[in-house]
């Protein structure tokens, strides 16, 4: 997954302010960046929101049709789970567990880098096709640490709900589950209107939410979203009401803040200065804590010097 720079951080507060007895909408327009050398659009981290819930990095990349191949070199975590929900294309995923596995539309790989893995990402030829959403969650302080693995999901839970295919990727949404692996209360949901529909999304006030279009447009009390910008709902709220625009597709993301202060540096996700600052030593001295990536013929990524 591509690299961030930033510091610790947390964005703003996680209410949104009231205006005439309405929670109003803070909207984020994104940052154009790059993976493996296909641009994506980046909405968070951003100094507006740094989090929602555990979920603190979210990269869209595409739609794309006969565009560059991705190739991401072998490069480090710790402390975080990179997810990749797969729309169109494929990408061939490998790590220093020994994993080798390709994700295919309508599915979610989910790496769980714990005390330390090394991983690499590229696009399998004969698919010059890409659309995906790669996202990072920050591990809870009491899971940071937890051993490295690495989860494939090629069965997710979706229904039919007024008009809308609902996809639910992670954590429980009424009376569904989904399989994939968290540490932390959170949730993500793919959504999906072939044609104009309006719906309503029960919230609970306990989680703090984004909503970021995929394709196309919705819209919530008149304020139009697409292109990338994200909606952040903030916490307190029991509902939402979308409007939905024919071919629209947007993905919900949600989720518990977490009590500990979370920091970010390259491709490391720490609770201290010090987390980090060992794992970009170890990573550059070749310590056994980052095992190779076989079968990657690339090159081996290297971080900036860190700015501390």
């Amino acid at each position: 997954m591509s690299q961030m720079q930033t510091s610790p951080f947390y964005g703003g507060p996680r209410e949104c302010p009231v205006e005439d007895g309405r929670i109003q909408i803070q909207q984020i327009a994104p940052k154009i960046s790059d993976v493996g050398g296909i641009p994506v659009a980046r909405a968070i981290p951003q100094k507006p929101r740094r989090l929602i819930g555990p979920w603190c990095f979210l990269d869209h990349i595409g739609p794309v049709t006969d565009g560059p191949l991705m190739n991401v070199g072998e490069h480090p975590h710790i402390g975080l789970q990179t997810f990749t929900w797969m729309l169109e294309g494929e990408i061939m995923h490998r790590d220093s567990l020994g994993s080798a596995q390709v994700i295919r539309p309508k599915q979610v790989n989910l790496m769980t880098a714990g005390h330390g893995i090394a991983h690499t990402e590229e696009s399998v030829e004969g698919h010059r096709t890409m659309h995906a959403v790669q996202l990072w969650i920050a591990l809870p302080l009491e899971h940071k640490d937890t051993v490295p693995r690495f989860d494939h999901y090629p069965q997710l839970p979706t229904w039919q709900e007024a008009g809308a295919e609902f996809t639910l990727l992670i954590g429980s949404w009424k009376d569904k589950q989904a399989p994939t692996l968290h540490f932390s209360p959170i949730v993500a949901l793919d959504i999906f209107a072939a044609e104009a529909t309006q719906l309503t999304l029960r919230l609970d006030p306990r989680f703090e939410y984004g909503l970021m279009p995929l394709e196309g447009r919705f819209d919530i009390d008149d304020e139009a979203f697409d292109n990338n910008n994200l909606a952040y709902l903030g916490m307190l709220r029991e509902s939402v009401t979308l409007d939905l625009h024919p071919g629209a597709r947007l993905l919900l993301i949600g989720g518990a803040p977490l009590a500990d202060t979370v920091s970010i540096w390259w491709n490391f996700v720490g609770h201290s200065k010090e987390d980090i600052a060992s794992a970009q030593a170890d990573w550059e001295a070749k310590s056994p804590r980052f095992a190779t990536v076989q079968g990657y013929n690339g090159k081996r990524l290297m971080p900036p010097p860190i700015p501390w």
